[in-house]
């Protein structure tokens, strides 16, 4: 127990940066109503999210599931989570893959129609967090997929989600644009 508590005072945080300082002063209706533009315009109407769990501790699970209560409603907005990848436009895997989900992952990433976006959403997804050196690890969600996108926090909250989700939908609205 010794050794869990100090490999998780010496394991490094790391915090990409975020810029959600853009979209601090909104409220969540400004945040959602841009994200419903970009979603129109890049997708036709909505955003079908697949949430693939690759080992975590369910912490940023309880998050997404905070995002469809009644106070962020994110189907207002037209993003909606589907059971499948055949029908994503957006895989979002959360906490580190461990080595008997390495396989799950990749199979839901080639089974995620292209194009595809494809978001870490967490530290540990990121590079496995406090569970890095693990044997049952295989690392963070690049070890096994391509990662478009991080979203930091450990878990974050279900704002700075939606914060994230519209900057990076304002980055895939700019990269449309440019080709």
């Amino acid at each position: 127990m010794l050794n869990l508590f100090l490999k998780i005072f010496r394991t490094k945080n790391v915090v990409l940066s975020l810029q959600k300082e853009d979209f601090a002063h909104l409220d969540m209706n400004e945040v959602g109503e841009k994200i419903a533009e970009n979603v129109k315009q890049l997708f036709g109407g909505s955003l079908a999210i697949r949430q693939v769990d690759g080992g975590s501790d369910n912490a940023c699970e309880q998050e997404l599931v905070a995002l469809s209560n009644s106070i962020y409603d994110v189907e207002r907005f037209g993003i909606h989570f589907v059971a499948s990848p055949r029908h994503a436009d957006m895989l979002l895997v959360t906490g580190p893959v461990t080595r008997n989900m390495a396989k799950a992952v990749k199979s839901a990433y080639d089974a995620t129609p292209d194009p595809k976006i494809v978001v870490a959403l967490g530290d540990d997804a990121l590079d496995g967090g406090i569970f890095k050196d693990s044997y049952a690890i295989v690392g963070g969600v690049d070890a096994v997929i391509p990662v478009n996108y991080h979203i930091p926090g450990n878990p974050p909250t279900p704002k700075v989600i939606l914060c994230s989700l519209l900057s990076l939908l304002e980055t895939e609205k700019h990269r449309s644009i440019k080709s």
